[in-house]
């Protein structure tokens, strides 16, 4: 055999067996690994897990292929979101996405490496969470739902739909930064409106049902409901005590609204979602989260169910129906 073709032979072999060496000892791509933590009972995340999804997918991420999500939902159990965080952060994933002002608390105090991107936080400035909207400075960024400024505008459009209103209740949860914010937004605006204000506390589901007995015995006229984790969770029956005891109410979320309220104002929760995996993408394409601005809510939305308004023989004014974005027959 020429001594050209030997070389060429053995080169040949050693190609062969020396490719698929050098491919088996190429890293494998990682797959990001995301993090979802919220107060909600995983019962009721449904529609808003399918809507981030849905996010990702538009932006080329597919669930189980090319992305991996972990969630963990604290069944409407606040308390457990610090052990919830713990967890996320223990998997080592990449991002942490947390919806809710104590689940941001619970995550930060778990993690200051992790980028965590928040959704409907109340003040993230206030609350310690960022340094500056423009200017986070830390591991987290996202989306404040502004819920504190908007409460005035509330009471303003309940005070609009019943005029003769003059004694309204607001329950809210005192362990919820945004209701301590969003209470005393309310304290301001009462006197200017000619409003006195009921302050009625809930801290668990059992204290509900005696706050619309305190309403009743004060005769309030109508009453405001801040959203926490406990508020939403319960939000049927709040609905169907409303409904029970005559009183008009507006909420800070059309979901309300949607289980029979009578009105809501207030930022879109789903699109807010929609928006977080955005940020999601520019983290995992090297963004650092002290560089990305904290987002404000664009889209508002006003919703009034007339169904609910004939049930209570209440006529809302035309100037009110005018401005709603949505009105349900």
């Amino acid at each position: 055999m020429k001594r050209g073709t030997l070389i060429l032979i053995v080169s040949f072999a050693l190609w062969i067996l020396w490719t698929p060496l050098s491919a088996d000892a190429q890293p494998s791509r990682k797959v990001p690994r995301i993090g979802v933590l919220a107060a909600v009972p995983a019962s009721f995340a449904g529609p808003y897990v399918e809507a981030g999804r849905q996010a990702m997918r538009e932006l080329g991420y597919v669930e189980g292929q090319n992305i991996a999500i972990d969630y963990r939902f604290a069944e409407g159990k606040p308390e457990q979101l610090p052990d919830l965080a713990a967890q996320l952060v223990a998997l080592s994933v990449d991002v942490i996405v947390v919806v809710g002002d104590r689940g941001v608390h619970a995550a930060k105090r778990a993690t200051s490496t992790i980028p965590i991107v928040m959704v409907s936080a109340g003040d993230p400035v206030r609350d310690g969470f960022v340094s500056s909207l423009a200017r986070p400075g830390g591991n987290i960024t996202g989306f404040s739902s502004l819920l504190p400024e908007l409460n005035a505008k509330q009471l303003g459009l309940l005070k609009e739909a019943v005029p003769r209103a003059s004694r309204l209740a607001v329950l809210w949860n005192p362990a919820s930064s945004g209701g301590v914010l969003g209470f005393r937004e309310m304290q301001s605006a009462a006197p200017t409106l000619g409003i006195k204000l009921q302050s009625l506390e809930v801290r668990t589901p059992e204290q509900i049902e005696p706050a619309f007995s305190a309403m009743v015995n004060e005769r309030a006229d109508g009453f405001i409901v801040l959203t926490d984790p406990l508020t939403f969770r319960n939000r049927k029956r709040i609905v169907a005590l409303a409904a029970k005891h005559r009183l008009p109410a507006i909420y800070e979320v059309r979901e309300f609204v949607d289980d029979g309220a009578l009105m809501s104002y207030g930022p879109s929760l789903i699109a807010m979602i929609r928006r977080a995996p955005v940020y999601v993408d520019k983290i995992l394409k090297g963004a650092r989260p002290a560089d990305l601005p904290v987002e404000q809510p664009t889209r508002f939305e006003f919703v009034v169910n007339l169904k609910t308004a004939r049930a209570l023989d209440l006529a809302i004014p035309q100037s009110v129906l005018l401005r709603a974005d949505h009105v349900i027959q």
